[in-house]
């Protein structure tokens, strides 16, 4: 269930008989020369639903604007302060769980938010309870990021070997791929491509990363790896959902 589709009166009627709720989070940045600025949201918004999809979850609507700031000296990059989007998911939290979901399962597309997203909800948890929530305790936050998956990191190394890289990688495209294949971008991408550097402000990471790649080569990408890879994240992450929303009945 989409929760952007439902009616609440159906929201109602789901909280009846589970309180889990999948969260797609991403980012909206550029992802070098031939990657769709969208990729990060994309691939968490595509492989959610189809989490959804296999557990009978409610997903809810996409968190497309991540945490992206050293991304911004490339044009279309859009991103949020790491206390911006600790707020937002915070606001977002606070919503659902005076509805009575307890359960928030974070299927993420970008690297940048994993620091921010576990700082949230330790802010999450502290806030609940100063509002006295009659849910507080029983709230839970955990992220899942779907490149990370074993399986998944599996099939990039035998695939595409180093080549994979860190960034605007030929997995994440070739999910994009599979999902949009009409916005499928060709353009030169020279084979020397930089990798190794830490990360620091934007000026500096596109001066040393020049086309905005981390050591990947997404010319390797095709619609049907992509198809691989989501059909694998989809399969481990389902798992792990379940595994989540029903750890407390099983102790």
């Amino acid at each position: 269930m989409l929760l952007h589709l439902s009616t609440w009166p159906e929201v109602e009627t789901y909280l009846q008989h589970s309180q889990g709720i999948i969260f797609p989070i991403g980012s909206t940045e550029q992802h070098g020369p031939t990657g769709l600025i969208g990729t990060d949201a994309i691939c968490a918004e595509a492989i959610s639903r189809g989490v959804g999809e296999a557990t009978q979850a409610m997903v809810a609507p996409t968190i497309n604007v991540g945490m992206a700031l050293h991304h911004t000296a490339f044009p279309g990059t859009i991103s949020l302060r790491p206390s911006t989007l600790i707020l937002v998911v915070r606001d977002y939290i606070t919503c659902l769980a005076k509805a009575g979901f307890t359960k928030f399962y974070f299927i993420n597309g970008h690297g940048g938010n994993i620091a921010t997203l576990k700082a949230a909800f330790s802010e999450i948890y502290a806030h609940l309870e100063d509002l006295q929530n009659p849910n507080a305790s029983k709230v839970q936050c955990q992220v899942a990021n779907w490149f990370m998956c074993a399986s998944v990191y599996k099939l990039a190394k035998e695939l595409y070997s180093d080549q994979e890289g860190s960034h605007a990688t030929p997995s994440e495209v070739a999910v994009t791929q599979y999902y949009y294949p009409e916005a499928i971008k060709k353009a030169y991408l020279s084979p020397e491509v930089v990798c190794g550097h830490k990360i620091y402000g934007a000026v500096d990471f596109r001066l040393r990363y020049h086309d905005g790649r981390m050591g990947s080569n997404p010319a390797l990408a095709t619609p049907e790896n992509g198809k691989q890879f989501y059909d694998l994240a989809v399969e481990e992450l389902s798992k792990g959902y379940l595994e989540f929303v029903n750890e407390e009945e099983s102790k």
